[in-house]
């Protein structure tokens, strides 16, 4: 399983000296299955630059899933040159939004916010079965397991499974306060047991969720401790405060990193930066 990060920024695209390391664009992840299938996880700003990759690439057959519906997740997609193109052909995903997915989509294109509509997309879109994602199915040789995560308006993490490697995504993910059709933290414990990668939301540091608690988002401390507890082999920090320089952000892995050596433990932790990659 290969998996690359085009955007791991939380809440609005940035620029800037001091956000050159790991980089500026939202949330885009794509999974490449040793079937050959590729996964796109949400459609932040980052997916503009991967739609451009794949275009020079002559990749034609793609599967779209997003974890949830808030801006920063979504407002990349009009920018996909793909769906520009009739040689295309993109298997929505339902889940978490069922027969929403559509309209959901077509939103983010109406008048007055974007000048080309929905209704003049030219790639094949084929939207999946409604209720996919009550449990596990395959994608190519790709397994993916659906997890509620805790946010407010609801969404869903996953679990990538191929060859015995697994591959956790949990952006947007509230480890320290149960948000409707949230779970508990030994729920997401359990969901994330001995996997090979968990990419999970780290957007504030303990001051800054003392006073965000309820927004939806998790301390770095809050994810290294499920990344210690459900012993995990690697750690990626993500959904990147909108301020956080480089340079906090270096630091944010030090004390995390300082903390394994400290204490024993036995995972990696680092900070997921634009143009990133594994190999599971």
């Amino acid at each position: 399983m290969y998996i690359k990060c085009w955007g791991s920024r939380g809440s609005i695209p940035i620029s800037g000296k001091d956000y050159i390391k790991y980089g500026g664009d939202t949330t885009c992840i794509e999974i490449r299955a040793e079937s050959g299938d590729i996964i796109i996880a949400d459609a932040g700003t980052g997916i503009r630059r991967l739609g451009n990759k794949l275009i020079r690439e002559n990749v034609f057959s793609l599967n779209l899933l997003f974890t949830h519906a808030h801006w920063d997740h979504v407002m990349g997609f009009p920018f996909f040159k793909p769906i520009y193109n009739s040689l295309y052909e993109i298997r929505m995903v339902r889940c978490p939004f069922s027969s929403y997915i559509q309209k959901m989509l077509s939103k983010v294109m109406d008048y007055p916010h974007f000048p080309v509509k929905y209704a003049n997309i030219q790639a094949k879109i084929i939207y999946g079965e409604d209720d996919v994602c009550k449990d596990s199915f395959e994608i190519g040789s790709i397994s993916v397991t659906p997890i509620n995560i805790s946010h407010p308006n609801t969404g869903t993490g996953f679990k990538f499974t191929e060859n015995g490697k697994s591959f956790v995504f949990l952006t947007d993910n509230e480890l320290g306060h149960v948000h409707p059709a949230g779970l508990p933290f030994e729920a997401y414990t359990e969901f994330c047991a001995e996997t090979d990668l968990l990419i999970h939301d780290g957007e504030y540091t303990p001051a800054e969720y003392k006073l965000f608690k309820t927004w939806g988002h998790s301390s770095f401390t809050q994810a290294f401790r499920l990344a210690r507890d459900a012993k995990v082999k690697k750690l990626g920090l993500f959904h990147l405060n909108q301020d956080r320089t480089d340079r906090q952000v270096d630091k944010i892995v030090e004390i995390c990193n300082e903390a394994i050596v400290r204490k024993g433990y036995d995972f990696e932790c680092l900070a997921v930066a634009c143009d990133m990659e594994f190999e599971l």
